[in-house]
């Protein structure tokens, strides 16, 4: 059973006043969330608003709660502007970058001579540059900013045999 509250507290003579000029308002948030908070006002359960104003019983209860915790400011959208700066690459380190990549990553104690983003992303990591491993598109998209092109590293099949080369070229034709 929900325990939340499914009906938004009475409202004052400033809030409702509020309320009604934001139905008025350019911005469409504010006009659903102010439509949702005086209907809930007058009585009407979050299954009709939603059905009144065209949304979801849940986005109702969304509404109510983020009017009870915040009041009037609840009438303005919240930026969806990513929260942590820890997600890009830091600019100071862009020398670092590029001078990594010059250097072969058994030197950095992996089993591969070739760089692949993952592991560019995994050595940034353990040298303490990045807060966390950045996802393979966050070092790519550092690589292209500083000019660096970059192609996924090929293995090609070679063989010790001596006659490999000669061996090849009669069996491809």
């Amino acid at each position: 059973m929900n325990t939340a509250r499914t009906f938004v507290r009475s409202l004052t003579a400033e809030e409702r006043q509020a309320l009604e000029k934001g139905r008025k308002s350019a911005d469409a948030f504010t006009v659903r969330r102010s439509l949702v908070l005086l209907a809930s006002a007058d009585g009407l359960g979050p299954s009709a608003v939603g059905r009144l104003v065209g949304c979801t019983a849940q986005a109702v209860r969304n509404a109510i709660r983020a009017f009870e915790a915040g009041g009037l400011v609840c009438l303005t959208a919240k930026s969806h502007a990513r929260k942590d700066p820890g997600r890009v690459w830091n600019r100071d380190r862009d020398e670092d970058l590029k001078n990594l990549l010059h250097r072969r990553p058994r030197a950095f104690g992996k089993p591969t001579s070739l760089w692949t983003l993952a592991l560019v992303a995994e050595v940034c990591h353990e040298k303490g540059w990045t807060p966390r491993v950045l996802s393979i598109e966050a070092i790519r998209r550092a690589l292209k900013r500083l000019g660096v092109g970059w192609h996924r590293a090929k293995h090609w099949i070679t063989s010790p045999d001596p006659e490999y080369a000669k061996k090849k070229r009669r069996g491809t034709g």
